[in-house]
């Protein structure tokens, strides 16, 4: 006879609630193909294994899986790190944090950099020039900082206008905002692969997916061709972002932490 008790239930959820997370992480990455196929072979392991008793057929899976797994975290590891991340920075954390380091947020700055860059894409739109701007969330966005020129400044609007003007030689490349500041400017950011992203969308917005992708940032494009905004954020693109949209959506996603 088979006991089914409270410590299986648990068992059950621990279990499913890691499949979520790796399937929205997957979803979120555009490699959810690959999470079904994970999970297929992680099905014929357990009922060679478990359910039949299978065991040369389960052996040699055994194998497989210790390899696989390595293979896997070298592949992903920019989406793992992303995971538990956000696992450890989950709002149900966020009030027990506060209790014993007695965080404050800054409201007042952190809309004031939200107004700056809401304004300068504005700006920017009408004048149709180019810029990728990358706000930094949850997932600390150092490595990527690092590939461009560090300048450490204050979140203004017409330093913002100044760095993506045409003729500037800090133009080319994303700029990193984090921690209220503009910490690196002309960075080189992860390029989505995603092949239903509009022929028509150039490297700024491929460039703005991959890196929403493997991080949890919020990535802003204004187009040079068109002078339309656009947001990549959870590893989706939205074209054509009104400027008050623009606004609700950084506000959303700052002031609401």
């Amino acid at each position: 006879m088979i006991e089914f008790g409270i410590k299986d239930i648990i068992d059950i959820l621990i279990v499913a609630l890691m499949l979520y997370y790796l399937y929205r992480l997957m979803k979120n990455s555009g490699s959810l193909s690959l999470f079904y196929g994970v999970l297929l072979f992680i099905v014929i392991w357990v009922i060679a294994s478990e359910v039949f008793d299978m065991r040369l057929t389960g052996t040699i899976l055994d194998k497989f899986m210790g390899i696989g797994l390595i293979v896997l975290v070298i592949l992903f590891q920019d989406q793992i790190k992303r995971f538990l991340i956000d696992i450890g920075s989950q709002g149900r954390w966020r009030h027990l944090r506060r209790l014993f380091r007695h965080e404050k947020e800054n409201v007042g700055a952190i809309h004031a950099q939200v107004m700056a860059v809401v304004y300068a894409c504005m700006s920017m739109s009408k004048s149709k020039t180019g810029a990728l701007i990358c706000l930094q969330r949850k997932v600390p966005l150092t490595d990527y900082e690092k590939t461009g020129d560090i300048i450490d400044a204050d979140v203004n609007m017409r330093l913002i206008e100044n760095i993506f003007f045409k003729n500037s030689p800090l133009h080319d490349g994303a700029m990193i905002i984090a921690n209220n500041r503009i910490k690196s400017v002309g960075c080189i950011l992860p390029v989505s692969h995603d092949m239903n992203i509009p022929k028509n969308l150039g490297l700024r917005h491929r460039a703005a997916l991959g890196m929403s992708q493997v991080t949890d940032a919020i990535c802003i494009i204004v187009s040079e061709e068109t002078g339309h905004i656009s947001v990549a954020m959870d590893g989706a693109l939205k074209v054509k972002v009104a400027s008050a949209d623009l606004e609700t959506i950084l506000s959303r996603a700052f002031l609401a932490q």
